[in-house]
């Protein structure tokens, strides 16, 4: 029997290209296997084999949506594959949503099974779960091993037709299909097993997992804006030159805190970004367009304000995980309340 003919997507740094300094690869196509390919080819066995492999930065793609797209399309077409295979993409934002929507198009263009992977906090995730099979993964390419053999094996699957079970089983993240079954046990048993593995501090799955709002209470306005001390928080990544506390462009473990006494500008000499989610140039040339310090100074002079907090909190959203910012967030608000500020202007990229 002849193997299962795959083609698979990457970015250009999967491919060993580089890193943001190379997002605006244009697409190219190469025989065989690369980076993370090699590992599905020894997942595959003797089932499966990529036959080409397609890479785009991810910058290029999502700035160049439909000369992209048409060019993957027409690489694909031109390889006639079996299915398509896109990442994984763990929690790199860009990178899942072009996976996402390269996948999409696709299924919808040359009518084959496509399959990709990401981590469920992933932007991409929440655009294409409902459209796509995406395999549950870690944050990071330190999941590769585990995302590797899910994706071979549903890709094995959706080629020949099978069968595909519950996201439980097969290790896709949940896209709200429902199918009717005959479960082995009634339903009571299995509510009473899992109250006693609950009761007793052991793991149990829920057969209906609830969905986590997270509700804020908006605080009350601030009464007397003239007298109030603002301060500034971003996650858009704005730090002093050479990023001197090493906050990581993608998924960060930290924050920064940096005291802006007597700045009254963010020049190109003495900030930058360490965000590595999107195009830095402008922000590197003008850290104020990121943390409006020239702006706020101009409304302390003119009374608009109070006054501007001396210092400002900062890291990267990029990737990092909602609980991690959370933890972020809860110290350095403490460390705001204590210092007096009545207010905080919160900005992103």
């Amino acid at each position: 029997m002849s193997k299962i003919k795959v083609v698979h997507y990457i970015n250009q740094f999967f491919a060993g290209i580089g890193g943001e300094e190379f997002a605006d690869h244009k697409p190219e196509i190469r025989d065989g296997a690369v980076g993370p390919g090699m590992a599905l080819t020894g997942a595959f066995g003797d089932k499966a084999e990529i036959i080409k492999t397609v890479v785009c930065g991810d910058s290029y793609f999502n700035e160049n949506l439909a000369d992209a797209k048409k060019a993957i399309i027409d690489m694909v077409r031109s390889a006639n594959p079996d299915i398509f295979i896109a990442g994984p993409a763990f929690n790199a934002g860009r990178y899942g949503v072009a996976c996402g929507t390269i996948c999409e198009a696709v299924k919808q263009e040359l009518n084959i099974p496509v399959i990709t992977g990401m981590f469920v906090e992933n932007p991409g995730a929440e655009m294409f779960r409902d459209k796509l099979y995406i395999i549950a993964t870690k944050d990071s390419a330190a999941g590769m091993r585990d995302a590797v053999p899910a994706v071979a094996a549903l890709a094995i699957k959706l080629v020949n037709k099978e069968p595909v079970g519950a996201s439980i089983e097969e290790g896709y993240l949940p896209n709200n299909t429902r199918v009717n079954f005959f479960e082995k046990e009634r339903g009571s048993k299995r509510a009473v097993d899992m109250l006693l593995k609950k009761m007793a501090g052991k793991p149990f799955v829920t057969e209906y997992p609830m969905p986590d709002f997270d509700r804020v209470e908006p605080n009350h306005a601030v009464k007397d804006i003239k007298s109030a001390t603002i301060a500034i928080v971003t996650s858009g990544g704005i730090v002093p030159k050479g990023n001197p506390d090493r906050i990581e462009s993608s998924s960060a473990s930290k924050y920064g805190e940096y005291d802006i006494t007597g700045v009254n500008d963010l020049t190109d000499a003495t900030y930058e970004t360490a965000h590595g989610g999107y195009d830095p140039v402008y922000a590197n040339a003008d850290a104020d367009r990121v943390l409006p310090v020239d702006v706020m100074r101009d409304f302390e002079r003119e009374g608009i304000i109070g006054k501007l907090h001396n210092k400002f909190y900062t890291t990267v959203g990029n990737g990092t995980s909602t609980k991690s910012s959370k933890q972020f967030a809860t110290e350095y608000a403490q460390k705001l309340k204590n210092d007096n500020v009545q207010a905080v202007i919160l900005t992103s990229t």
